[in-house]
């Protein structure tokens, strides 16, 4: 099928005066555009240098078979994820099935009973609920006699400084201080580094034994600095979100003091393996792939992201962050005024997409969630959060969560027909 170069874009029922729109849109973004692509060429060079500093051979793409002991390609995999990170350890395995069960090995292997989690960022992501105890569940951290407490951020999106030295003072058994970096389901905005590295700081002042974790899920490669590199000392993430690169097929990550890794792998196999044992399934050469185009597609997904911001900013929707804000994850989360607007954004997306375009998507019951969720991702990898996506819980205030684009020019597209079928709406 050839598309002219000049109606190209009406294929997707585009019409010519939104090109124009976006066109404008693109030219007020430059100078931001511009700073981004100094942040990628930053985190591209340290992914590189961390390759080549540990050494990595094609050798490393292939696989073992059993137990995999002494599998070279795991463990070069690992080598440069602490690299990259600036940590003592890594734990990068395909058998973390997502982020959340990578998080919740890192709450399970470090918390006792008796022990007081803290978190400093409010409620953590829906699917942590039942493995903290918020929600019910006889595997809980709470059946195990392990405390939730929580401080919610102050309504400007700052850390409660007040009410985390005065829970640090007074409470001993706080043995973890947890952080999530990204806004998740909410309208709050997304942590920096420069706030986590004042956090931390003031935090070890106070307690030096205490545990800093972050969930820094969407967030990897935003900025030149990891949370690991500003005083976090064990972090978790998902390689079908910005680490992988589109690329990874499944897995997670945990980085972070050696100790920590340790018990971490502990958890994961068994107090007697840890990390010796563990097949990767034929996956290093994606797993390494995707890391090393990571920044690249970050960088595209970020303008994409701002892009949506801008186009959805100017027809007067609240969006969060607005686009010239300072950014610290991948997601752009876009008010708006009813349960069909959510619907009809999320149906735009996934008409957007590479893979099962055709498909309508309908809100369900998800598990792990209080309300019905509408979610929208033709995507290679399933459930990858770094290709074009939107999702939304379909509850007020109506928000949907519009992330990823392994292109800029994909997302952009997937912004302009979700605007487009609200816009309809209207009319």
């Amino acid at each position: 099928m050839y598309i002219s170069s000049n109606n190209y874009y009406s294929y997707f029922g585009i019409s010519n005066d939104l090109i124009n729109q976006a066109s404008s849109i693109e030219k007020s973004l430059s100078k931001i555009y511009s700073k981004l692509d100094k942040i990628k060429e930053i985190n591209q060079l340290k992914v590189l240098k961390a390759m080549q500093d540990t050494k990595l051979s094609d050798s490393h793409f292939n696989s073992s078979t059993g137990y995999g002991y002494n599998d070279a390609g795991r463990e070069k995999i690992e080598e440069i994820y602490a690299n990259v990170f600036n940590t003592e350890d890594a734990l990068v395995r395909p058998t973390l099935v997502n982020g959340t069960h990578a998080l919740s090995t890192c709450l399970q292997s470090l918390l006792m009973p008796g022990d007081t989690m803290l978190s400093i960022s409010g409620k953590p992501y829906d699917t942590l609920d039942e493995v903290i105890g918020i929600t019910n569940h006889p595997l809980s951290l709470k059946s195990y006699n392990i405390k939730y407490k929580q401080i919610d951020l102050l309504p400007s999106g700052n850390f409660d400084k007040n009410s985390i030295v005065s829970h640090l003072k007074v409470n001993s058994n706080i043995k973890m201080i947890y952080i999530q970096r990204s806004k998740g389901y909410s309208r709050r905005k997304s942590l920096t580094i420069n706030a986590l590295e004042e956090i931390c700081n003031l935090i070890k002042s106070i307690n030096h034994k205490v545990i800093i974790m972050l969930d820094n899920c969407y967030g990897e490669f935003i900025e030149t600095r990891e949370p690991t590199d500003v005083g976090v000392d064990i972090m978790a993430g998902s390689l079908i979100k910005n680490p992988g690169g589109g690329l990874a097929i499944t897995g997670g990550y945990i980085v972070g003091k050696k100790s920590y890794v340790e018990l971490a792998s502990q958890r994961l196999t068994c107090p007697s393996i840890g990390k010796e044992c563990g097949l990767t399934f034929n996956t290093n050469r994606l797993t390494l792939q995707g890391l090393f185009l990571a920044p690249s597609i970050v960088n595209s997904a970020l303008k994409g992201a701002i892009f949506c911001s801008k186009l959805f900013q100017d027809s007067s929707y609240d969006v969060y962050p607005v686009y010239d804000e300072a950014r610290s994850d991948i997601i752009q989360a876009i008010g708006l005024n009813s349960e069909l607007e959510v619907i009809e954004f999320c149906k735009a997306i996934q008409a957007a997409a590479p893979v099962d375009s055709y498909v309508t998507p309908e809100p369900w019951d998800m598990p792990g969630y209080d309300s019905k969720v509408i979610m929208a991702a033709g995507a290679f990898i399933q459930g990858s959060s770094i290709e074009l996506s939107a999702d939304a819980p379909i509850k007020e205030p109506f928000t949907v969560y519009f992330q990823g684009g392994i292109t800029y020019e994909h997302s952009k597209l997937g912004a302009l027909m979700a605007y487009n079928n609200i816009k309809k709406i209207k009319e």
